[in-house]
């Protein structure tokens, strides 16, 4: 048995110049890349696993209010449709509401301590967030960008809801709406964040 430590030991002496390490308990854990923009290709709004732990999670740790999940079939297709978009009812006209949303959004795209940029966006599998006239996509890394919807001719005549002012709007890719990607794996392990 001391023969193979040494062994071991030597081993591991030799490669080290090599710039070889052994791994480690603290190793980084997963974050997957920057989601592609996955459009909804079909209706079937039952509200996914993932679309549901994830609405759930972020109402009781941030407040504001669940404002659903499914949308009926017909006109549009969004990711509302296929149950993998849902709405957090928080306000950008009152202070509170809007430092209740900039939280979630300071959280979803800050660094984490492993040098990995929009971490838990990442980890989450969200593929874009709308909120207060702005789309943060994973296309461009969740930059900011001005955001106005296609039913809308100007800010001035857009409805509170289609500004996003009322709501923040979370779509997810299908992986995450399946509850498959890391965030969900290591909370399902009991590793919390």
């Amino acid at each position: 048995m001391r023969l193979l430590s040494g062994f071991l030991l030597a081993l591991t002496l030799s490669l080290s110049p090599l710039g070889a390490t052994l791994p480690t308990a603290a190793a980084a854990p997963a974050v997957e890349d920057y989601p592609g923009y996955q459009p909804a290709s079909h209706c079937s709004p039952r509200p996914r696993v993932g679309t549901t732990l994830l609405s759930t999670f972020i109402v009781r740790r941030y407040g504001g209010a669940f404002g659903g999940i499914s949308r009926r079939c017909g006109g549009s297709t969004s990711e509302h449709t296929e149950g993998r978009a849902f709405d957090w009812t928080v306000s950008a006209r009152t202070a509170a509401g809007r430092a209740t949303a900039r939280a979630l959004l300071d959280d979803l795209f800050a660094t984490d301590r492993f040098g990995n940029d929009d971490a838990l966006a990442r980890r989450m599998g969200v593929m874009y967030v709308i909120w207060n006239d702005r789309i943060y996509s994973a296309g461009r890394g969740y930059a900011p960008e001005p955001y106005l919807n296609s039913a809308c001719r100007s800010r001035k005549r857009c409805s509170q809801t289609l500004r996003h002012r009322d709501h923040v709007h979370i779509s997810l890719t299908r992986r995450a709406a399946r509850g498959e990607t890391s965030w969900f794996v290591r909370r399902l392990l009991g590793v919390a964040r």
